[in-house]
């Protein structure tokens, strides 16, 4: 049995006109999956989203954050805003902000709590990932950091756990959050930190006291196409996850790492990400999943809706269903190929393998003999 959150009472939170985070998407997506018939199956069971609690959020958020937050659900100014991450361009204040950021949260919380349970052996939440949260400030278009909230009950039951964050973008909350433990293995595979936001996620960076070599940091230099990826895949990603052994897997799956990205420069394709998605459900490890970031939303929607199809154990026809064309229109969102072009195919730039190669023989010396099956 899997379980998928139906994120569509999400939809009315809106960061503002301007803001490349598009809630919209969620919806979309879930209805791409809809003209499927992948809510439908009957292996799938279908959960709302809920707020956690105050005190679900403060096992990683300081009671200081979370009361100035809730003061801007109204969307007004409050004291202390700027402090705390808040009123920025990419932090937005907006009406209902502590609520979505409690309902994601609540939301992965759940899905961890399915898996624990044995209710589900896969779990996805497209609305969570929002892996950038610190302990008291907003950071990276993230309010609450769902993924760090859903991971903490996992190691409180005594799972190991681990951490695949494929984003564009550093997975620095979740990092940040399990930097000195050796029960959470972080492995994130991002833009490199010195030309993309937040500006970490560097190779040194490999955790601390008992979590001394379980972070994992592959930065790919931008225009990284897909035989980049696979080399961090076959080379890193999945020798790690054999040589950590972990009871439970967590993936943050961001869709900005795709090909035509309006923030990252990164060139995975469709077909690509499809395959990883194929690969590590057939690790047959009980398995969480959260979205994330992907700012054309063309790529999101397709992208998650062709994971969850391999969650499922399915394979998808190429063709777009024709009443979901309809609908997104609306959007401007025109799209004729679920997988669209090879766009990743070919040889990545001389400069990014040569890096790559550093990269990965670092790597290979310095973290892959701390990590403990």
């Amino acid at each position: 049995m899997n379980c998928l959150i139906d994120p569509r009472t999400l939809l009315r939170f809106d960061f503002g006109p301007l803001h490349p985070f598009k809630t919209y998407r969620l919806g979309l997506t879930y209805e791409l999956m809809e003209a499927y018939g992948l809510v439908e199956e009957d292996a799938v069971r279908i959960l709302k989203p809920r707020m956690a609690t105050d005190e679900e959020v403060s096992r990683f958020h300081t009671d200081a954050y979370i009361e100035v937050l809730r003061l801007a659900d109204s969307g007004m100014w409050v004291p202390n805003l700027f402090s705390h991450g808040l009123g920025t361009g990419d932090n937005p204040v907006f009406p209902g902000v502590y609520e979505w950021g409690t309902l994601v949260a609540g939301s992965s919380i759940d899905c961890a709590k399915e898996i624990l349970a044995g209710r589900a052996e896969i779990a996805f939440n497209i609305a969570g990932g929002l892996h950038h949260a610190m302990p008291s400030h907003a950071s990276g278009f993230c309010h609450i950091n769902d993924v760090v909230l859903a991971i903490v009950p996992l190691v409180e039951a005594g799972k190991r756990v681990a951490y695949v964050d494929t984003d564009a973008h550093h997975g620095d909350g979740v990092q940040h959050a399990f930097y000195r433990t050796d029960q959470v293995l972080t492995l994130s595979v991002h833009q490199d930190g010195h030309t993309i936001f937040p500006g970490s996620g560097f190779v040194g960076e490999i955790g601390q006291e008992q979590g001394r070599g379980y972070a994992l940091n592959v930065p790919l230099s931008p225009g990284a196409r897909d035989d980049a990826f696979e080399r961090v895949f076959d080379e890193i990603v999945f020798p790690a996850l054999d040589s950590y052994a972990p009871d439970i897997l967590v993936t943050q799956l961001g869709a900005d790492a795709l090909f035509g990205d309006r923030v990252a420069n990164l060139s995975m394709s469709l077909s690509l990400f499809e395959r990883y998605i194929e690969r590590l459900r057939a690790l047959h490890i009980p398995w969480l999943a959260l979205g994330g970031g992907g700012y054309a939303v063309e790529n999101v929607v397709r992208a998650w809706t062709l994971a969850w199809a391999q969650m499922n154990d399915l394979t998808l026809p190429d063709g777009i269903p024709a009443e979901w064309q309809e609908e997104a229109t609306r959007y401007g969102i025109r799209v004729n190929s679920l997988r669209g072009k090879e766009v990743g195919d070919g040889s990545s730039p001389g400069r990014v393998l040569d890096e790559l190669d550093r990269t990965l023989c670092s790597l290979k010396e310095t973290v892959f003999p701390l990590i403990e099956g």
